[in-house]
């Protein structure tokens, strides 16, 4: 029965009990050996090497039918080699179809860049606008380095306007500023906008942004007229020097007082004049910087340029405005508006008021300005200046600086041909709203 069990389950009968145990163990099949990939393939069985791609071969650069996004090549520390120092440029930059400019400049889209936006005004030698240019004809440098534009386009832009009107001009040219204000509106389309601003003793704001060709912007600037002030000869002796009006033996006002302000009989003090322009520029800066994009920035400043009594400073205020994209731009009236009053006001003598800082403000922005004594004359310049703002030249590229860093950066704005004039901001601080 033994042999018969042994038989049945194919087991020799005179084998070990070690190597009976072994035969009555199942057989385990081995664990497939690893295997090498195959190498990676294109279509055409070109090898493809990860992170290089197909071929050795480099990419091929974007057709001028690509995208602005496709367009704009990532940021690079390096200054971009592509263009010569003194060379014309040859690529096209992105030149979007007439009336998609400023859509194109609004919506262009920039990932870790800083795109900078330079409008440009040129003028031939008798100051009127030269139309015609192209890319070709003009040469962007910042920091001295030259920087191949990413887009060009003349389209006209909207503009965005804050009105400065200065109410501490003597009473016979605040009169004329009064009788020009109406003016201001037929210098405007429906699709701008305006926001007024005053000064005298401090700045104040008439109305917030509104529709250029709404019934509001008139009744504004009627209530924004005053009379102006009065240039009165400090008197220092006799009987009306001093004080006349006296409440228990002293002076209601104590300015009046001799040796106050009116002086005395051995000298004359002659009583300071207030001029807060740089605080209206400011104020009118803080409001344009919360404008939509796709706007020209304007600050609209109306006169003489004195400045006293502010607590902003020309620097700081100068620095908002070129970190918020905002050019200043004005009509000089009263003393400023006589010819050679420009160039003397560069001088300043310490501790006496400055007689004319608008011109600092319109330099570095890239502004222009024009200088009026008659009522007709400064109604003339609004339509001017506003067509001016209106019709330039928009440049665009993208800086090879960090894209924040703080730090100001230089541009210079170049066109190859004799005779003319280019007028443009002297450059920006970045802003991290460049930034997308």
């Amino acid at each position: 029965m033994a042999m018969a069990l042994a038989a049945l389950l194919n087991i020799s009968p005179n084998l070990s009990p070690a190597a009976l145990a072994q035969q009555q163990q199942p057989t385990v099949p081995d664990a497939p050996a690893p295997q090498t990939p195959p190498p990676l393939t294109g279509v055409d069985g070109t090898p493809i090497t990860p992170g290089k791609g197909t071929g050795n071969e480099p990419a091929a650069p974007a057709s001028s039918s690509a995208t602005p996004n496709q367009q704009l090549a990532p940021f690079s520390s390096q200054a971009p080699s592509t263009q010569g120092k003194d060379e014309v440029q040859t690529t096209p930059p992105e030149m979007p179809a007439p009336g998609e400019g400023v859509e194109k400049t609004a919506t262009i889209i920039r990932l870790n860049v800083n795109f900078v936006e330079v409008p440009v005004t040129v003028k031939d030698a008798k100051g009127k606008l030269v139309a015609g240019l192209t890319f070709r004809d003009f040469k962007v440098y910042e920091n001295d380095t030259r920087e191949p534009l990413r887009l060009f386009t003349v389209d006209p832009f909207p503009l965005s306007v804050a009105f400065v009107i200065d109410q501490s001009l003597t009473s016979d040219v605040m009169a004329k500023v009064n009788n020009s204000l109406g003016a201001i509106q037929g210098a405007l389309t429906p699709y701008d906008e305006v926001a007024v601003f005053s000064y005298n003793n401090g700045a104040q704001e008439r109305t917030g942004f509104t529709g250029a060709q709404s019934a509001r912007l008139p009744a504004v600037l009627a209530l924004t007229k005053e009379t102006g002030s009065e240039m009165l000869v400090p008197v220092n002796s006799g009987p009306l020097a001093g004080c006349n009006i006296r409440e228990n033996g002293n002076c209601v006002d104590p300015n009046l007082q001799p040796g106050r302000s009116a002086g005395s009989g051995s000298f004359i003090t002659i009583p300071k004049e207030i001029h807060t322009l740089n605080d209206a520029i400011l104020a009118a800066a803080k409001e344009l910087s919360t404008r939509p994009k796709g706007y020209r920035r304007i600050i609209y400043v109306i006169s003489d340029g004195k400045e006293y009594g502010s607590k902003a400073t020309v620097k700081e205020v100068v620095r908002y405005l070129e970190t918020n994209k905002i050019a200043v731009y004005g009509t000089l009236v009263g003393d400023s508006a006589r010819w050679g009053e420009g160039y003397l006001s560069r001088f300043h003598l310490p501790f006496t008021m400055y007689d004319n800082v608008l011109y600092k403000y319109i330099a570095a922005t890239g502004g222009t300005a024009d200088s009026e004594n008659g009522v007709d004359g400064i109604e003339k310049s609004y339509a001017k200046i506003a067509e001016e703002a209106r019709t330039q030249y928009t440049l665009g590229y993208l800086s090879h600086q960090p894209f924040i860093d703080g730090k100001f950066r230089k541009i210079d704005v170049r066109v190859d041909r004799p005779g003319l004039e280019v007028i443009a901001k002297q450059g920006y601080y970045p802003s991290g709203q460049d930034v997308h």
